[in-house]
C-alpha cells in the first residue's frame, strides 16, 4: 500500500510519541468538488497524455494514467500479478467502455471523477494513518511493565533449539508492530538499515549460540534499545490502515434494488457472451471483483481470509461448475453469492491491519493525482 498523495490527505494528530496524518481523502473531494479547479486539473493531465495531439486517447496513451491509478491504490506494477491485472484492465475499461475506440476529454473526465470519488469513499471509510515512527514509542515500550510478559510469550512461541539468539531476535521483531514502535520488518530497507546494524553487539555475545528465555529477554533488550536510536536518527515514514469486513457494505447494496440493480447491470456490460446471450459461470468472480467496490469488498486475492470466504461460498452454490447460464440467472447468482457472503461476515467479521513504508515523500505521489504546480486545490 503506497500512500504519499497530497489529494488524500486529511488532518494531522497526534499519537503516542509518533507524527500522525490522517488520509481520509477529504483533499480527494474538495479536488472534485471544485468545477473550475477540476477542470483545469483534467485539461492539465488530459493534455500530458494526448501525446499526439489529436484531443483523444488512445488505449496506449492511457495506460500511464491506468498505472498512476493501480500504483494510487497500491497495487503492484502492471504484469507482476494475474489478480492485480484484473483490476488495472478494468480501471482500462471504464474509460473505453471495454472498446478499443478513441475516449474524448469529457469521457476522461467523468470516468477520473468516479474514480476519485470511489477512492475518496474508501479512505473516508478507511483512513489511511501516516506514522512517522522515531523510537520514542519503542523506548516506551521496552522500559514499561508490559515488556517482559511480552516477549515472554513471543519467546514461547518462537523457541526452538535449533534457532539462534538472532533468528529468535529477527523472528520477535516481526512479531512486533507499529503499535510497539516497530516499523514492518518485511521491508527490505528497515532490516538492513534500521535492524542489521542493531543487531551488532557491543560487547561480543555469540549471536549464533542457542539461548535461553532469560538471555534472550536480555539481549533482545539491548538490540532493541539500538533499534531506537537508529529510528531517532533516521525516522522511518509507515503508512498504516485497518479495515474490518462485517458485511455492512453488502447490506447496504443490497437493500437498495435499484442501485444493485445499475451496479449488476454495468458489470453484465464487461464480460463475453456466446450468441444466445448466455455468460460461463467462470466469469463470476470476475463481476464479484466489478461490485466488489460498491459492497465495501476487497479485490479478489487482496486478503486471504477474504478469499476464503469467497471459496467456500462459491463451493456451496456451486459456482465453478462453468456452465452456460443466461444473464437474468446469473445475476441471480451474483445477488445470492454477495448474500451468502453477508451472513458469514455478519457472524465472522474479518479484520485487517496494512503497515507499508512509504519510501517517497509524502508529497510525490503518482502523476496522475498530483495537481500541476499551477492547480491550487484549497
Amino acid at each position: 500500500m503506497e500512500s504519499g498523495s497530497n489529494t488524500g490527505k486529511g488532518k494531522s494528530i497526534s499519537g503516542g510519541g509518533n507524527t500522525v496524518e490522517v488520509l481520509d481523502g477529504s483533499n480527494i473531494m474538495e479536488l472534485v468538488g471544485n468545477k473550475d479547479v477540476f477542470t483545469k486539473f483534467v485539461n492539465h493531465k488530459f493534455h500530458e497524455l494526448d501525446t499526439d495531439k489529436d484531443g483523444k486517447l488512445s488505449v496506449k496513451e492511457l495506460q500511464p494514467a491506468v498505472a498512476d491509478i493501480g500504483a494510487a491504490l497500491g497495487l503492484p506494477a502492471q504484469g507482476s500479478a494475474p489478480d492485480s491485472d484484473h483490476i488495472y484492465s478494468q480501471v482500462l475499461n471504464e474509460f473505453t467502455h471495454g472498446k478499443q475506440e478513441k475516449v474524448s476529454k469529457t469521457e476522461f473526465k467523468e470516468v477520473l471523477s468516479d474514480i476519485l470519488l470511489g477512492m475518496a469513499a474508501g479512505l473516508k471509510r478507511d483512513p489511511i494513518v501516516i506514522l512517522r515512527i522515531d523510537g520514542e514509542d519503542l523506548l516506551e515500550f521496552l522500559n514499561g511493565s508490559s515488556y517482559e510478559p511480552e516477549m515472554v510469550s513471543i519467546f514461547s512461541q518462537i523457541e526452538s533449539p535449533h534457532k539462534s539468539l538472532h533468528d529468535h531476535i529477527i523472528q520477535a521483531l516481526a512479531k512486533l508492530n507499529v503499535d510497539h514502535g516497530i516499523p514492518p520488518t518485511s521491508d527490505s530497507w528497515v532490516i538492513s538499515n534500521i535492524v542489521e546494524p542493531a543487531m551488532i553487539s557491543e560487547h561480543g555475545f555469540d549471536l549464533d549460540k542457542a539461548v535461553s528465555e532469560e538471555i534472550f529477554l536480555e539481549e533482545f533488550k539491548k538490540v532493541a534499545m539500538r533499534v531506537a536510536i537508529r529510528l531517532k536518527e533516521q525516522p522511518v515514514i509507515v503508512a498504516h490502515s485497518e479495515s474490518t469486513f462485517d458485511g455492512s457494505g453488502i447490506k447496504r447494496l443490497l437493500s437498495n434494488k435499484f442501485e444493485l440493480d445499475k451496479i449488476l447491470s454495468s458489470a453484465m456490460e464487461t464480460l463475453p457472451k456466446d450468441r444466445n446471450g448466455k455468460m460461463s459461470k467462470e466469469y463470476l468472480r470476475v463481476a464479484l471483483d466489478v461490485v466488489a467496490p460498491s459492497a465495501s469488498l476487497p479485490p479478489f486475492g487482496a486478503i486471504q481470509e477474504m478469499d476464503m470466504v469467497i471459496g467456500e461460498v462459491f463451493k456451496m452454490i456451486n459456482a465453478d461448475d462453468g456452465k452456460l447460464v443466461k444473464e437474468d440467472e446469473f445475476k441471480k447468482l451474483l445477488t445470492e453469492i454477495l448474500g451468502s457472503m453477508m451472513l458469514q461476515l455478519e457472524g465472522n467479521p474479518i479484520s485487517v491491519a496494512s503497515n507499508s513504508v512509504v519510501h517517497e515523500p509524502l508529497d510525490s505521489s503518482s502523476t496522475l493525482l498530483q495537481p500541476s504546480p499551477n492547480v491550487e486545490t484549497a
